[in-house]
């Protein structure tokens, strides 16, 4: 199955639909006084519906098991036709489409069981998705492409040459992917002076994000966020702790960092873990979603 570990869970809605045609009137009157000698058409096959929700990844390979947390099933008839409708919730990583699509097949396919023997032009027909909801692709910032961001890698091993960089080269490679243009990257040693120094200097080049990685530890070195919190005009604890509770549901170490978040003017200043993992989650926590700051600090612009 497709890796899905890096993704986040949000709430998952998904309607799908499946016409059931019938050849004649008769067939409807008998759904509806409830004359079909195997049953309840509709509540054996809202029951029938269900089963095939929940077994959707029991049949289809590439499903992934997900807790499902709503199934509705609707039924309207006009004329010879009923529309199915099935709409399924959750909050997981991964959208409900296949099995909202499966769930309509399975009611359609249980009426047309039950509705054989009395009729013999039964027909399935137009079995689709509808809507979804969720995901990535909803909460993606669709306004704003000429953001501009600088990545700063705080450690005094990297500025010595002593170690390669590779956690400001993986931010810079998740920019990327959000359209994000880079507009300086370079490495420093943990003295608070310099981090404070190039934080001013990058907000007053306009820099729309300014993100630091390293230092965020617990050790003598680790200054980051001490030297950055003072310069903050706002933090914004609700990005701080959406990178903590990623990281801690990866790593029980991830409740040691002091991650940061907060603005200096219309500038969002971020403060990363410094190793390479650490900083890639952090990315994938809140990127692209985080790039909807922008759209309040300094407006919409449809490019």
């Amino acid at each position: 199955m497709v890796d899905i570990t890096h993704k986040t869970s949000t709430l998952r809605i998904a309607t799908a639909q499946a016409i059931v045609k019938v050849s004649k009137p008769e067939t409807i009157a008998a759904i509806e006084q409830g004359t079909v000698p195997k049953g309840d058409v509709f509540a054996m096959s809202k029951a029938a519906g269900l089963l095939g929700v929940k077994k959707t990844p029991d049949l289809l390979p590439d499903c992934h098991p997900l807790p499902i947390e709503y199934t509705g099933i609707e039924y309207t008839i006009e004329g010879l036709e009923i529309t199915v409708l099935v709409t399924i919730k959750t909050i997981y990583k991964t959208g409900v489409e296949v099995e909202a699509m499966h769930g309509a097949s399975v009611v359609a396919l249980n009426m047309y069981d039950m509705l054989k023997p009395i009729d013999k032009g039964v027909e399935i027909h137009h079995i689709k998705l509808i809507n979804k909801k969720g995901g990535k692709s909803d909460y993606k910032d669709k306004f704003r492409r000429d953001l501009k961001a600088a990545v700063i890698v705080c450690s005094d091993t990297i500025a010595e040459g002593k170690k390669e960089d590779k956690a400001g080269k993986a931010i810079i490679t998740k920019l990327e992917q959000c359209e994000v243009d880079i507009l300086e990257y370079v490495i420093i040693p943990d003295e608070a002076k310099i981090i404070q120094e190039k934080a001013k200097k990058y907000q007053q080049q306009g820099a729309d994000l300014i993100i630091y990685t390293g230092g965020t530890g617990l050790s003598k070195r680790d200054v980051t966020p001490d030297a950055l919190r003072p310069l903050l005009d706002r933090t914004i604890p609700g990005i701080e702790e959406a990178v903590r509770k990623y990281g801690q549901d990866r790593m029980p170490y991830s409740m040691l960092s002091r991650s940061v978040a907060g603005t200096i003017k219309n500038t969002l200043v971020l403060a990363l873990p410094g190793s390479t993992n650490g900083a890639r989650e952090s990315m994938d926590a809140i990127f692209p979603e985080v790039l909807h700051v922008f759209r309040i600090l300094k407006g919409a612009r449809h490019d």
